[in-house]
């Protein structure tokens, strides 16, 4: 069978080099047993995020099996997740102030993550060789940093719903902008979908505006508002079974009613899964680097990009406003607003840091156009129509910049692709490389 590797790294940033790399190796059971002495070419994956450790395999399924017939799969604990190093609500509580906290997260942006890539191809591939990389969703962007600054240690590039937006004018705000219609249209295929759930999402909002301090305690010890009813839509809105998930999450909103008489409340379960749903309090990294992955070079800053740009469709995105006039209470997307970091317990003590990250604007740049301009390496990338997450206006202007890229471009699958049907997508688009698919 073909082998998964599980690497993660332990970084010094005091003097800027790695000092450890911690091997973990995994067989996934696989029908292709019997592999592995032969010398196969080593495959990187490049995980979504940003701040998200690689999928740790239990079976032998989806790309991964798919990926194990010909490659060894190196999954790889970007810094700051799983095993490298992670930043967690404790570890970045050790640093004494916002300012120390900034000065450590800086170095944790794609830039870096390629620069640990290359430390582990030289000295793991035989004789220093190129290997393919995979990168879904923000390690596709991670994968096209590759391509701009360390070509060379590329021999294909596989790219799934992860094509990152990197022209002059493709600021954080232009790219909030570009996704902004495209929430719109999943809220409305939601309700169009499930439309009892109109008004209970009106009565969860009027509950909730009616509650002392304008919402309700979460197990955590944060707390529950409308606007932060409306983030659901990040996770629910993008993927494949998000409507299913909240619309299921929905149904039991509410206690029930044992003693005649009894107060209403929101249920256990509601809250529970409204936390665990968002993951900011096992990965912090999420929503403190997420604006920056837009901020490519010198003078870019986010400025709270997100907030603003809901701000110019409030009129459509006020939950309180919408629930008094009998509308449909919108979901926002990927989004990350500063008030999460009032309401979101676990990003509480970040607050300030996460207010400098917003306001600083000397980013090293992310992205160079010349050389994607003159690239050699073989690239095919998957570009999902209804992508809620990466645009497709942006993703094509970006594509037309790299040479050479071959893409499948379809409706069949939302963000999630290669999680529902990875090893469709992975064949698909290994087969747009080595011939066995045509090139339009």
């Amino acid at each position: 069978m073909g082998e998964v590797f599980d690497f993660s790294l332990v970084m010094s940033y005091q003097i800027k080099e790695m000092k450890e790399v911690i091997l973990r190796y995994l067989l996934v059971p696989n029908p292709n047993f019997g592999k592995e002495e032969q010398p196969l070419p080593y495959l990187l994956y490049l995980q979504g995020g940003p701040g998200f450790e690689s999928p740790r395999p239990t079976e032998g399924s989806g790309w991964i099996r798919k990926a194990c017939e010909e490659y060894r799969v190196i999954l790889l604990d970007q810094r700051g997740t799983g095993l490298s190093t992670p930043l967690t609500v404790s570890s970045l509580s050790q640093f004494t102030s916002a300012e120390k906290q900034v000065d450590y997260l800086k170095h944790f942006r794609a830039d870096n993550i390629v620069n640990d890539a290359e430390f582990i191809r030289v000295h793991l591939v035989p004789d220093a060789g190129p290997w393919t990389i995979l990168g879904q969703s923000y390690g596709g962007f991670c994968a096209v940093t590759y391509l701009s600054f360390a070509p060379q240690g590329l021999k294909q590039v596989l790219i799934t719903g992860g094509i990152p937006p990197i022209g002059k004018d493709c600021s954080s705000d232009a790219v909030y902008r570009a996704c902004i219609e495209q929430i719109l249209h999943q809220n409305d295929k939601y309700y169009k979908r499930f439309p009892q759930d109109v008004e209970v999402v009106r009565e969860l909002v009027k509950f909730l505006v009616e509650s002392e301090g304008g919402g309700v305690l979460l197990p955590s010890g944060g707390k529950l508002t409308p606007r932060g009813l409306q983030t659901l839509g990040l996770s629910a809105l993008g993927s494949s079974s998000g409507f299913e998930r909240l619309h299921y999450m929905l149904e039991r909103v509410w206690d029930p009613i044992l003693v005649p008489g009894a107060p209403k409340r929101i249920s256990y379960f509601f809250l529970r899964a409204f936390e665990n749903w968002l993951a900011f309090d096992t990965n912090p990294l999420y929503a403190l680097l997420h604006e920056s992955i837009y901020c490519n070079g010198q003078g870019a800053s986010s400025q709270w990009s997100a907030h603003r740009i809901r701000s110019e469709h409030e009129n459509r995105f006020d939950a309180i406003k919408t629930t008094k006039e009998g509308g449909s209470v919108l979901f926002t997307g990927e989004m990350i607003f500063p008030w999460m970091f009032d309401e979101i317990h676990a990003l509480k003590p970040f607050k300030d840091a996460a207010h400098l990250l917003a306001e600083k604007n000397d980013w090293p740049p992310l992205y160079d156009i010349t050389s994607l301009n003159n690239n050699k390496v073989p690239v095919a990338a998957a570009v999902y129509y209804e992508d809620m997450f990466v645009n497709l206006k942006l993703a094509m202007a970006t594509a037309s910049e790299i040479a050479g890229i071959r893409l499948w471009i379809t409706n069949e699958f939302m963000h999630s692709g290669l999680r529902d049907a990875g090893g469709q997508v992975l064949e698909h688009l290994m087969g747009m490389l080595n011939g066995k698919k045509p090139l339009f």
